[in-house]
């Protein structure tokens, strides 16, 4: 210490060190500067910045995507995963951006920019080049900005998009913290980086402009109101009509109201949901999008099992003329109890997010005739679809008609598979995987997004086994000879799946080992039920598989079993 103090060398030292330390400072201010953002969209209008209309909500999302990329180059990768998020969650859905495109462009669109965003996420959750999740902002910071294009009235929804080279040199210029000019004709507007001086600049929109929020009033207001409840409403209506067709078909007619109580419950339970996520502030959220993944998966569940279980019916009274007579009401308890909370489920898995759609246009009088108006025309056009579903299929041959409702039950299962876990997949709970492949062969378009086909394997591989589960139990319904050594080789091959629980009618024990085939314990249990079908005489199999009559469990049901 002496000899530096008498060489004067340790003043020059400790300068040197908080030189050294100022310049890393600095450099630090600089990142985090270049990779500010405004978080949400309130914020965003709180510090004066132009919120008019659609173009200024893709400038400041924009300015995330730029935070995203400066983030990401800066090695944040939580932070750049955070920053994408808040342009989807805190601007995309809290303005109504996603659902006023869903109804002015294309019902598919939606789709087409979460699955975009999903991407991006995905390129900082695996830990992908910087180039990569540049590459993925561009395509979605082009999306977003033709869409703000057309409902601002500049373009038409048919235009070309953005030229990607000039969203590419926008994102760059926002990166460096200036000013990027779009060298697009179709642009609306000089896109802006967050810490740009010019905050009172607002951009052009044309006459058939819809403002912020989705309001407007005009037949466009009509059309997106008409569109999303005929969108969102069809799906239940068929499953609903299909429901009370069977039960009017079976002759069990006293048994609708438990139908009826499903879908009443189901809007009832839609506006508690919708007010409920309000009052906690998780709608336009993770949450959110979890508790319509979770529901539709769930409806999955019922309606594959209420689909194979109609086919077993139609089968078995198809080939019996119907001679046996119908099954008893007390038989019948537990499958009508299915029917009603598939129709719930149907019904509810739309419901809070149609109400959420039409919430920002109650109290706006500008739009509000035409929102009723285009809201009475859907329900109008899926009342004339129920209604010709209830009356004029009760009125098909008893095969073909079974046939066909448990046809409409599995599609609407794959259709719901796919949602679902697109859902879990916005939700942040699973990581989508694609490939230019997949997005090739699988473009977005109202028909795929109708079926719930989506260009990314968390998605499309459940539906395959979905798809190959329903062909083997059809194989086997048909061909099977309810012999013990038979069933017992599908419970060794294919116990995992629960085929032989399907084999021998049992679709709901085979449902559960659907549902658990992950753990590996149905494979075991599967393996040794199938060994003992193989030992066990054919005799003792039949005996084992004949139904047990259920115990009565009223005082008028034991008198009835003694008479």
């Amino acid at each position: 210490m002496s000899y530096l103090l008498k060489k004067n060398r340790l003043p020059m030292m400790l300068a040197a060190a908080v030189l050294a330390v100022l310049i890393l400072l600095s450099s630090s201010i600089t990142a985090f500067a270049s990779a500010d953002y405004i978080e949400s969209w309130n914020a965003w209008k709180a510090a004066g910045k132009p919120a008019a209309a659609w173009n200024d909500v893709s400038d400041a999302m924009d300015q995330c995507f730029s935070a995203a990329a400066s983030l990401y180059e800066s090695g944040d990768k939580d932070a750049a995963y955070k920053a994408i998020n808040a342009a989807y969650y805190n601007y995309y859905e809290v303005t109504g951006f996603e659902r006023t495109a869903m109804g002015h462009i294309a019902g598919s669109r939606k789709t087409e920019v979460e699955l975009q965003f999903s991407k991006a996420k995905t390129v900082t959750k695996k830990d992908g080049t910087l180039d990569e999740l540049k590459t993925e902002l561009v395509t979605l910071m082009g999306m977003v900005r033709r869409d703000a294009n057309v409902l601002d009235g500049i373009t038409s929804k048919d235009d070309p998009a953005e030229d990607a080279g000039v969203t590419a040199k926008r994102l760059e210029a926002l990166m460096g913290g200036g000013t990027a000019e779009s060298e697009s004709d179709t642009s609306a507007t000089e896109s802006q980086a967050e810490t740009s001086d010019d905050s009172s600049k607002a951009a052009a929109v044309g006459e058939n402009a819809v403002s912020v929020g989705g309001t407007g009033g005009g037949w466009g207001t009509f059309a997106a109101c008409f569109g999303i409840i005929l969108r969102e409403g069809l799906e239940a209506i068929l499953v609903v009509g299909a429901i009370i067709a069977y039960l009017v078909k079976k002759g069990h007619r006293s048994k609708l109201k438990f139908v009826y109580m499903g879908c009443l419950l189901a809007i009832g339970a839609s506006f508690f949901s919708a007010w409920l996520l309000e009052q906690l502030k998780l709608a336009n959220s993770a949450n959110q999008e979890i508790i319509e993944g979770v529901t539709a998966l769930i409806a999955v569940v019922v309606l594959f099992y209420v689909s194979n279980w109609m086919v077993s019916k139609a089968e078995a009274e198809a080939w019996n003329k119907y001679i046996e007579g119908q099954i008893s009401t007390s038989a019948e308890t537990g499958s009508v109890f299915t029917l009603g909370f598939t129709a719930f489920l149907a019904v509810y898995r739309e419901g809070a997010e149609v109400i959420l759609f039409y919430q920002p246009l109650i109290n706006d009088d500008e739009s509000m005739k035409m929102m009723w108006g285009g809201f009475g025309v859907g329900v109008a056009v899926l009342a004339v679809v129920f209604l010709a579903i209830r009356f004029l299929s009760v009125k098909l041959p008893l095969r073909p008609f079974f046939l066909g409702t448990s046809i409409l039950m599995f599609i609407m299962s794959v259709s719901f598979l796919g949602s679902g876990i697109k859902e879990l997949i916005e939700g942040d709970v699973i990581t989508m995987t694609t490939s230019d492949t997949l997005t090739n062969l699988i473009p977005s378009n109202e028909f795929f997004d109708v079926l719930g086909i989506y260009p990314c394997y968390e998605t499309l591989i459940p539906q395959l086994i979905l798809v190959t589960l329903t062909v083997a139990i059809f194989v086997i319904q048909k061909w099977k000879r309810n012999n013990h050594i038979e069933c017992g080789v599908v419970a060794i091959l294919l116990g995992t799946l629960g085929l032989h629980k399907f084999y021998n009618g049992k679709y709901g024990k085979g449902m559960l080992y659907v549902l658990f085939c992950w753990t590996g314990i149905p494979t075991v249990i599967g393996f040794l039920e199938g060994a003992h079908y193989i030992i066990e005489s054919q005799e003792e199999y039949e005996e084992e598989q004949r139904p047990r009559p259920k115990a009565p469990k009223s005082k008028k049901e034991k008198a009835k079993a003694k008479a």
